[in-house]
């Protein structure tokens, strides 16, 4: 492909996440409630959907990096993070050990744990999971199609990205861009505490 042609792709690619970007509101109480479906830039600001206004999630599945079928699915009646990582990915690398943190903390709490590795090589991914630890399992989301499968729900837009699943499988929790140990251990503490 010619320098033009990937400026141009650049370009296009710029102007139609542009043209998605939607808007957040506060439902007064400082937890941002969503307002549009749309592209929003991943500021580590999470969203809490209420109950009654929440999407089932879609049917996810695929193969780990470890080369083994996995399912969303196969977690039904469990509360499950997913996480949007990328080795190549700064903000993941800086919110990895939290990740794995917060997992060890809520294994035994019926909370599953599984990453969608994004637009990555195998080898670079299996050694950003081998380095900091990560004993959870991650589906290969080469094309990005299983992050955008969440499009109906609250969408995992930004990589990183974590959401949180409910016990009934619905989206409960969003956090756009890198979490933190206590940001993403309260999200989970409260959507465990609603079963």
């Amino acid at each position: 492909m010619s320098r033009r042609a990937k400026l141009a792709a650049c370009f296009v690619a710029s102007a139609m996440l542009v043209g998605l970007a939607g808007c957040t509101g506060s439902d007064g109480a400082g937890i941002r409630v969503e307002e549009d479906q749309g592209f929003i830039d991943g500021d580590g600001t999470s969203d809490i959907v209420k109950p009654d206004d929440r999407e089932s999630i879609p049917d996810v599945s695929g193969v780990t990096l470890q080369g083994d079928e996995l399912s969303l699915a196969d977690f039904a009646g469990d509360v499950v993070v997913v996480n949007v990582w990328g080795s190549w990915c700064g903000p993941c690398r800086e919110e990895a050990r939290a990740l794995q943190e917060v997992y060890d903390k809520n294994s035994k709490r019926g909370v599953q744990f599984v990453g969608l590795n994004t637009r990555d090589q195998q080898a670079a991914a299996l050694a950003f999971e081998d380095g900091f630890g990560i004993s959870y399992p991650s589906l290969v989301d080469q094309s990005g199609e299983l992050q955008l499968a969440f499009r109906d729900t609250l969408p995992p837009n930004a990589i990183p990205s974590t959401i949180v699943i409910d016990r009934e499988g619905r989206v409960a929790a969003r956090v756009l861009g890198p979490t933190t140990y206590t940001q993403l251990s309260d999200l989970v503490d409260h959507v465990v505490a609603e079963s």
